[in-house]
């Protein structure tokens, strides 16, 4: 009989998270190595966030870890919710709570030619159509609970806690059929494109649906901003699928939602004409083109054919006015070139009358105490001695002048991989340098920036040490107008809460040293960010603490403008930098060429 042989089977290691990826890549940015062993890999969460999901790492379904996800999103958005809103109990206008609770009561009980005429002074309808047949369906299903909730003009003001629930329930339900899965289907496509293992992806997503100044305006103080920007995710994430016809459909929805969303409009056009362009594909740019006419036709059709319906019942929609039809506004000339008579009129007058209330230049080149360009200006150099027509022209070009570098370079590289920081940036330059800004606008350049999470090395110190600090600048930014309404409580939690899942200052300082970089790169950012950080908090002691002078009540306010407005424009430059970077515009031939082979 044969002696047995000497020689063993190797053994085989085990394997370290999931089939996905998830957890098991040894570059994922969300975990360090440690190898206290030479046989082995021991590897551990670096921040709380990634603690907290360390369990999922090796699921193998999105349906085992994404219903939590939802759920544990939808609840910190309701009990956020159980708070105060803007204008609770604050006559004599009761803030935009009442702005929004207003439009749902005209949009349903006063003819569609007469929303964007009625009652100007209290809270006039000023979004485009969309807003106004969500104002209208969210009417008709508030009447059936209790009518009385939109009664014409003895409503107004309303503090029912009934309707406060219903109007939380809206925006909450509103962002769960259109932002909740937008953001949820740009990173799964964003983070595969990037090659993100899924378990970063989880992260990532976490980290964007919990973004604090987001829950803090649209479910605290109360507006429905993540419509809007639900649609923008929609028509990014069918720029990364390649489906060029709906991402121009899905952003005429976000600028028919709100005209803010005119912030990505550049971006929009950049990548969508630059896909038609490199190389030329003139039957994808009439596509583009037609699809988006459809959707404009589309958008103002109900608009139109009600103001034709109520003409034709002999509505008119200014009941109020006696006489011949009084000069268009913007356009006054044209009332004398057109027949008044005629059936068309009625539609012109509705669609400029919509336009004029769309965009109120009348109203200066800022409203409030926001932390822009101008408003930071505006303290050295009292800018409101200027003429209007001066300063309209003065915001144009600065703001060409800051969006035109990241859109050309969108235009001559069109690369899905770039679609997050050309948004970010070129929305960033409307909101330091455009017309008309309001505190609630640093959502657009956020949220773009924040989707870098979800990207190659988005989980990585550096990249979340930036996104972290826009942030929490943000939310910083506004403070003032969440303490108007007695929204500070919500404020600090929210923000501490993200800022301590992510590893972020003021909760810990991790973030900003790594072995991967050179030690002049982590100080430098380290420290530029530490002086804002330092800043912001020494604010709020001597806000809370010291009563400004009489002479100058918005000292505190005027100093946090002065901050942010120079953080913000910080992010810009990042911004852009990363842009160039990453676009190869400044690439040797040679490399450019291996760079994209894996794009």
């Amino acid at each position: 009989m044969a002696a047995p042989s000497p020689h063993k089977p190797r053994r085989r290691g085990k394997k370290t998270g999931s089939g996905n990826g998830g957890g098991s890549s040894t570059t994922d940015s969300s975990f360090e190595s440690h190898p206290p062993k030479k046989e082995a890999l021991v590897k551990v969460p670096v921040f709380p966030l990634a603690s907290f999901l360390w369990p999922a790492r090796g699921s193998v379904s999105q349906w085992e870890v994404l219903p939590l996800i939802l759920m544990v999103a939808g609840l910190f958005r309701w009990a956020a919710g159980l708070w105060g809103y803007s204008g609770f109990q604050k006559p004599p206008m009761f803030g935009d709570y009442e702005a929004q609770r207003h439009w749902m009561e005209i949009t349903t009980q006063i003819p569609v030619s007469q929303w964007y005429f009625h009652d100007l002074q209290w809270w006039g309808l000023d979004y485009p159509p969309l807003t106004a047949y969500h104002s209208w369906l969210c009417g008709k299903v508030g009447a059936l609970i209790d009518p009385t909730w939109f009664e014409l003009y003895t409503s107004r003001g309303s503090d029912d806690p009934t309707l406060k629930i219903f109007m939380r329930a809206t925006v909450i339900v509103s962002e769960y059929l259109i932002y909740i899965p937008a953001v949820v289907i740009f990173v799964r496509r964003f983070s595969r494109h990037s090659g993100v293992p899924a378990w970063t992806a989880w992260m990532a997503l976490v980290a964007i649906l919990l973004q604090p100044s987001t829950i803090l305006i649209d479910h605290v103080h109360f507006q429905y901003n993540t419509v809007m920007l639900g649609f923008v995710l929609a028509s990014m994430s069918s720029m990364l699928a390649g489906r060029y016809l709906w991402a121009a459909v899905f952003f005429v929805a976000a600028l028919g939602f709100k005209q803010m969303a005119l912030y990505y409009a550049f971006s929009v056009f950049s990548f969508l004409l630059g896909s038609c362009v490199f190389p030329l594909r003139p039957g994808r740019f009439l596509g583009i083109a037609l699809a988006t006419v459809v959707a404009f036709a589309l958008l103002l059709l109900p608009l139109v054919l009600g103001t034709l319906y109520d003409a034709h019942r002999g509505i008119d929609a200014r009941p109020d006015y006696d006489g011949p039809p009084p000069p268009l506004p913007l356009l006054p000339w044209l009332t004398d070139v057109l027949d008044t008579n005629a059936i068309y009129y009625p539609v012109v007058e509705q669609l400029v009358q919509m336009v004029h209330r769309i965009f109120p230049f009348a109203r200066g080149l800022f409203e409030d105490k926001v932390a822009n360009f101008w408003c930071a200006l505006n303290v050295v150099i009292k800018l409101r001695k200027y003429p209007s027509e001066l300063l309209q022209r003065g915001a144009l070009l600065a703001t060409l002048a800051s969006i035109i570098p990241p859109n050309l370079i969108l235009f001559f590289r069109p690369r899905k991989s770039l679609l997050p920081l050309a948004f970010a940036t070129t929305a960033w330059g409307f909101f330091l340098f455009s017309y008309q800004v309001h505190e609630k606008s640093a959502l657009l350049p956020l949220m773009p920036m924040t989707l870098l999470l979800a990207g190659k090395q988005g989980l990585s110190r550096d990249t979340r040490a930036w996104v972290g600090f826009a942030n929490i600048l943000g939310a910083w930014t506004m403070y003032p107008l969440l303490k108007r309404v007695d929204l500070s409580v919500p404020y600090a939690v929210l923000t501490l809460l993200w800022a301590y899942l992510l590893g972020l200052p003021p909760t810990s300082f991790s973030a900003y040293f790594q072995e991967d970089q050179s030690a002049w790169r982590q100080w430098g950012t380290f420290l530029l960010h530490g002086a804002f950080y330092l800043a912001m908090g020494a604010w709020h002691v001597v806000e809370r603490n010291v009563v400004p002078p009489a002479d100058k009540p918005d000292l505190w306010v005027v100093a946090n403008v002065g901050v942010g407005a120079v953080g913000f424009g910080i992010c810009y430059l990042w911004c852009l930098l990363q842009l160039i970077s990453q676009s190869d515009l400044l690439s040797t031939k040679g490399n450019t060429k291996s760079k994209a082979k894996t794009q």
